[in-house]
This record gives C-alpha cells, structure tokens and sequence, in this order.
C-alpha cells in the first residue's frame, strides 16, 4: 500500500491538514501514529481507510477487507449490541463477531442498547465490528481510551496476530500502547507533513564491575546522590573493613 503525494484539505482556500505525504506500508507492519491535538492524525486515519478522499495525490495498493474502528463509537442507532454485531456481520458477508467479543469480555453488554454504554464499553463495540472481518488493513484511532485493564493488555497481542498473518495495523496512539511490539514504526504529523522516525538502535549491554569505595561517612549522601544521577546503582552496604592504603613515598 502507497501514499503518493497525498493532500489534503476541507475546503478550497483553506489551509492543507496534509501536505504531500509520500509512503509505504507492508504486509505485516504495525505503525504508531503520533502528533499534537489537531494535527490531522484521524484525517490520516480516514485516508487510510478509503472513508475520504485525497484532495491531491492519490493512495494505490489498499487491502481489500478494511476493518476501521474510530475514537468515539456513534451510539446513537437503535440496536442493541448483539443486533449490531448481528447487523455488521451480515453487511461483512457473514463474519464471525463473537470469537472477538468473548476476547475482550463484552458477554454482560451483549443485551444492551448501545446508547446505554459508557465509552469505553461501545469502543469495545467497535474494535470488533473492525475485527470481525480479518481485515487486511486494520485502522485503530485511539484504540486505548477508555478500555479496562484486561482489553488493553489483549489489544496489543490482536494488533500483533493482525500483522503476523500479513495484515497492516496503523493506530493514533497518545498512551503509547503498542510500543513494545517488535519492529513498530513510528509515524508523525508536524505542521502537515507525515515523518517517520528511524528505528531505534539496540544499546548493546555493557560489562559492569562493583568497587568498594571509603570515604567519610557525612559525605556518603552526597556522593550515593552524585553516583545515581550519573546512572550508576549505587548503595550502601556494611562492608569489611579495608586496610589503610599506603601514602605514596
């Protein structure tokens, strides 16, 4: 999947939220996308996902099956969750939504009318309408918000089988959620141009020793401040004592 040049704006004369955005994901890539309030992270988002359409440029190679869960899940519709689930699988050619609602422990919400959810139980909803399909390209804004302990220690695992079977995972993510994964990239949007950061070196490990160090004993919370400020780990200990060293000459 290619961005080629991509912009966009709302309106004519209006300023561009993107501007000229060239680039490409694989099969099997997780992307973490960053960027201030108002940057244009959900325009990407919405880009990405075919629900709107470049002003210039254009974005070729989009998988086929496009599961899209966006930050605020509309639940002003007359269903209830299992109607909705019911209704979407339908629409996906009869996906299979419940594997993916006993995953993230949506069984006491089934019954109840969406309106009645707090946010992030309909966000719930909506990472498994987005799901249900396989997707090929998975969008995820915000993807954390609201979600309990146990759905967002899953959602990095999903984002992983996602990629791992050849999927495309690209999440706005505030809370750093993914950033464990291996191989994530990291995407950003500044004044309306898409940057990625280059990967992260591994710092390879160091040898480490221990010394002992005398010295007063007035000094020792000064000097154990000094040492930890530096990076060491430095602590007391009761220590044998040391002879005295010899005074050169």
């Amino acid at each position: 999947m290619r961005l080629l040049q991509v912009s966009f704006r709302y309106r004519r004369r209006q300023p561009f939220i993107l501007k000229e955005a060239d680039a490409q994901l694989a099969a099997g890539d997780v992307i973490e996308l960053t960027g201030v309030n108002g940057a244009g992270k959900s325009t990407l988002l919405r880009l990405l996902a075919g629900l709107a359409a470049p002003t210039g440029g254009r974005i070729t190679d989009r998988p086929a099956v496009v599961g899209f869960a966006p930050d605020r899940f509309p639940t002003a519709q007359p269903f209830t969750v299992t109607a909705y689930l019911t209704h979407m699988a339908s629409v996906r050619g009869g996906a299979r939504w419940r594997p993916w609602a006993e995953r993230l422990n949506m069984g006491h919400l089934l019954g109840l009318p969406l309106g009645e959810l707090s946010k992030g139980s309909a966000h719930k909803v909506g990472l498994v309408q987005a799901l249900m399909a396989d997707p090929g390209l998975l969008i995820l804004d915000e993807p954390f918000a609201g979600l309990d302990a146990d759905a967002r220690e899953t959602l990095p695992a999903v984002a992983a089988e996602v990629a791992g079977r050849g999927g495309i995972v690209v999440a706005s993510d505030h809370q750093g959620g993914l950033r464990d994964l291996p191989g994530l990239r990291s995407w950003s949007i500044v004044d309306g141009h898409l940057k990625e950061a280059a990967p992260a070196t591994p710092v390879p490990e160091r040898a480490s020793a221990t010394v002992a160090v005398t010295l007063p004993a007035d000094e020792l919370p000064l000097f154990l401040t000094r040492m930890r400020a530096q990076g060491y780990r430095a602590q007391e200990i009761d220590a044998p004592d040391f002879p005295p060293s010899e005074e050169p000459g």
